[in-house]
């Protein structure tokens, strides 16, 4: 059985193994050492209730709870943009008319803003390219919004998701090579692990101040503003199951979309249900996405349950798995 549970400061081998395979972009995971036990110490602390609230970053591992083995991680951050800024992109449309000519004509332009500082974040969703299909993608993901709907008050109204933009085949950035590095000047790599792990000043110092016109900018590029990676439309079509749409917001790197939803409207969040649990046999009742009702001790796994009323049957593994007892409550999603 999978269980997507807190992550740990012993988890950072798996954590830096699933940093070096999610590649180029992928921001939120770099290969770095002391980045990454930051992050595991930051995730222990913010499951321990030992940080503010809109300060705290949960981050979830993904784990077979028969082997031990680390498949996945994922991640919250409660609030983003409060110690730093939280620049992006916004795509916008500007109108110039000439009465003279009788014409009007709309420019497609890039703005730098900084609209969702305060807004919660979900990110990070890497699994080993072997374990993503049967569902432990769509558990990973999901377990991050029962986590949000167990305290929805720690967390802003507002929650948003990042998505890796576009590279070519060579691994090559078309946005990167053609418009932002022409800014940064630095290589992709070191921009993105110095994104990762500064406080930011460098993009604050760098970044244009001015629309950037998409009709100047080469074709290649151009064409990659708001694209998805090929190995990210299977996250954006989760995404976009639980409700999050896309803002007009792009990265400042790669040009990759921001999604985003109202928290109470994702669909996770407002259909999960507080049941009482109860013991029955092995395995009865249709899957169903079960997980912890304290974040203290959130755990999430996909199990059969068979809901009677305010009660969720659970198999006596799957209790065990979760870490609950009969007469506790959890949560539960069909």
């Amino acid at each position: 059985m999978l269980v997507v549970r807190p992550a740990l400061p012993a988890d950072y081998d798996s954590l830096m193994e699933l940093a070096v395979l999610s590649g180029r972009g992928f921001t939120s995971l770099p290969e770095d050492e002391p980045t990454l036990r930051a992050r595991l110490d930051l995730s222990a602390a913010s499951f321990g209730g030992e940080v503010a609230p809109p300060e705290a970053w949960y981050t979830l591992m993904l784990e077979d709870a028969e082997t031990g083995g680390i498949d996945g991680v994922a991640g919250v951050k409660a609030g983003v943009g409060l110690k730093r800024p939280f620049f992006s992109f916004r795509v916008v449309t500007l109108a110039q008319s000439s009465p003279v000519l009788e014409m009007r004509f709309d420019h497609q332009a890039l703005v730098l803003v900084n609209e969702c500082s305060g807004w919660s974040e979900v990110g990070s969703l890497f699994l080993r390219p072997e374990k993503r299909k049967g569902g432990a993608g769509r558990l990973l993901a999901q377990s991050r919004y029962m986590l949000i709907g167990i305290e929805p008050n720690r967390f802003a109204e507002m929650v948003l998701a990042e998505l890796r933009g576009w590279f070519d085949a060579d691994g090559s950035c078309p946005f990167w090579e053609h418009v932002a590095h022409k800014f940064f000047r630095l290589e992709f790599d070191e921009a993105d692990r110095m994104s990762a792990s500064t406080n930011g000043q460098f993009i604050l110092d760098l970044a244009p101040r001015h629309p950037i016109y998409t009709g100047l900018l080469p074709t290649e590029a151009a064409e990659t503003i708001g694209k998805v990676h090929r190995d990210g439309e299977a996250a954006r079509a989760m995404l976009e199951r639980e409700g999050f749409r896309y803002q007009g917001l792009v990265d400042l790197f790669d040009a990759g979309p921001t999604l985003a939803a109202p928290r109470d409207e994702i669909r996770t969040v407002k259909e999960a249900r507080r049941l009482t649990v109860k013991l029955g046999e092995d395995a009865f009742g249709e899957e169903a996405l079960v997980s912890t009702a304290e974040i203290g001790r959130f755990r999430a796994v996909r199990a059969p349950v068979l809901v009677d009323h305010d009660s969720a049957i659970l198999s006596r593994d799957a209790a065990e798995v979760l870490g609950v007892r009969e007469g506790e409550i959890v949560k539960v999603k069909a």
